[in-house]
């Protein structure tokens, strides 16, 4: 007798769906490639959904990366001078705004120390210690090299509780950094912190002619602020205008100039761009597409 019972055929369906899954495991996957095809097949199956997907496929890839691979180059570090005061650098921390900075004694590859922006808050603004140096608020710089493992590190990074690492090359130059905000977000995406902005918070005045912008702003509301022409048919975001006209995805510290204004890139990862520092008025002609890269720092 047949079994006209849907919910039956559902379930023999769910149940063979998971033992072919449970079969291409039974069968040992000779690469990542083979885990990558299960996980995608599992959400085409609606078993998984895709943000679930994404954060699986993202911890795959950083199994196989090294420190290299994301680490933030020494060209765009956004560095202080051991000698620099207080007036000296407290630009150099808005305009990035970190947490934690290097601290160098005359160029990058003399790393002193990693200062904390809190730390130095609790120095410069108690009257009681008026003659401390910056040497005297320094956290030891932990050093790495570029042949690191990303998924061992991150695992340093969470027992050691350090959350940034100096990168250095076979020759002990240092060659970037990597923190643990660069490796989560190789697996989860962007993450806001409490030195983002919030979401609704698209466009932030930074100094008399410098905003910082989310690069998911919608283009109209870019538009109307800084009085562009940017087509709305070309994107909906500022960023994919920017996107566009770099005609690949930046790394932070290059720099595009469309329409009379300068674009930073402050913030981004392998997939997309997340923030933009915009310069007003630094071409004379509006209509002049100027493309740059800049270091950075």
């Amino acid at each position: 007798m047949s079994d006209d019972n849907p919910h039956s055929s559902r379930g023999s369906a769910h149940r063979s769906w998971l033992e072919r899954i449970a079969s291409i495991f039974s069968a040992e996957p000779q690469d990542l490639s083979d885990l990558d095809d299960i996980i995608s097949a599992a959400a085409d199956r609606e078993l998984i959904d895709h943000d679930t997907r994404a954060m699986l496929q993202g911890v795959l890839s950083v199994s196989t990366m090294r420190a290299r691979d994301i680490m933030v180059p020494r060209s765009q570090m956004a560095t202080i001078d051991i000698e620099q005061p207080v007036s000296e650098f407290l630009p150099i921390l808005l305009e990035n705004n970190h947490s934690r900075y290097p601290v160098v004694n005359e160029d990058k590859d003399h790393i002193e120390g990693i200062l904390l922006v809190k730390d130095l808050l609790q120095y410069a603004l108690d009257p009681a210690n008026p003659d401390w140096h910056l040497r005297d608020l320094l956290r030891p710089a932990v050093i790495i090299p570029e042949s690191k493992r990303v998924d061992a590190l991150l695992k340093e990074f969470r027992q050691k509780r350090y959350h940034m690492a100096i990168v250095v090359d076979e020759y002990g130059g240092v060659s970037g950094l990597v923190t643990i905000e660069d490796i989560l977000e190789q697996i989860v995406g962007e993450i806001e912190d409490e030195h983002d902005d919030e979401e609704d918070d698209d466009i932030k005045k930074m100094a008399s002619r410098v905003f910082q912008v989310s690069a998911l702003t919608p283009l109209d509301e870019f538009n109307d602020s800084f009085g562009t022409q940017f087509d709305e048919e070309d994107a909906d975001t500022i960023g994919g205008i920017v996107l566009h006209a770099f005609g690949h995805m930046p790394t932070r510290g290059e720099t595009i100039v469309l329409q009379n204004l300068t674009f930073k890139v402050s913030k981004a990862n392998s997939r997309r761009l997340m923030q933009l520092q915009v310069i007003c008025g630094k071409t004379p002609d509006s209509k002049t597409t100027e493309h740059a890269t800049g270091n950075g720092s």
